[in-house]
């Protein structure tokens, strides 16, 4: 899929964030001029726009894109609450768009919804389950919004567990399923990553993860909760 366009240039930290966390190829330009020099070969797969300190300027650039032979689309804005007003009569800039400052979780179902709105292509593979969001495409997790900083196998753990929610695993279950039938550390080595992993979810999600006495562990709810 063709990368988004993004404004501005740099753009905002959380938005640069969450884009790579969704797993959105993209490019940040400042004006039309930086994204006709910018502009792929293939075009550009749609674009985020901020409508912030320089609104005019974000508009202006809407309105290039729009004035295009091939429109660039979908568009999306993303205004903070004192400039919904701005929106009045420009409903042919744009075609969605996201209170700032946001949830990554509502800007990507947002870019989603477009995406599938306008067939611009397939949305990135997500798990997703309480606040967790994991990219099965960029190995990147994150919970309620913030990053996690995992290690290879504490993921293929956490996507598990996160793929089977309600099912109880013993841990010679996980150990065969998650780290494979060659794998000869020990039961122990389950229990050291489901510590690490609540630790790293941190207090609020910590019980993401149950332990399910003589027995092993579950992910999320209970079927029968």
């Amino acid at each position: 899929m063709e990368p988004l366009l993004v404004h501005p240039d740099p753009p905002p930290p959380e938005l640069a964030q969450a884009l790579d966390l969704g797993g959105h190829r993209w490019k940040a330009v400042l004006d039309e001029a930086a994204a006709n020099r910018l502009e792929p070969d293939d075009g550009w797969g749609g674009a985020v726009v901020v409508v912030d300190g320089d609104a005019e300027g974000a508009f202006a650039l809407c309105r290039a894109l729009r004035k295009r032979d091939v429109p660039v689309e979908p568009l999306l804005l993303l205004v903070s609450g004192a400039r919904l007003a701005d929106l009045e009569l420009r409903d042919e800039l744009f075609d969605d768009f996201c209170l700032h400052p946001f949830h990554p979780r509502e800007l990507e179902a947002r870019l989603r919804h477009l995406f599938w709105r306008t067939g611009s292509g397939p949305s990135p593979e997500l798990v997703e389950y309480g606040g967790l969001v994991l990219n099965l495409e960029t190995y990147q997790a994150a919970i309620g919004g913030r990053p996690l900083d995992l290690t290879y196998m504490e993921y293929e753990l956490l996507k598990f567990l996160a793929q089977h929610p309600g099912r109880v695993f013993t841990r010679e279950t996980l150990l065969s399923r998650v780290w494979g039938y060659e794998y000869y550390g020990g039961a122990r080595t389950v229990d050291v990553h489901i510590r690490r992993l609540r630790a790293k979810l941190g207090e609020e999600h910590a019980n993401l993860i149950s332990t399910v006495r003589s027995v092993g562990y579950r992910f999320g709810q209970s079927r029968w909760s």
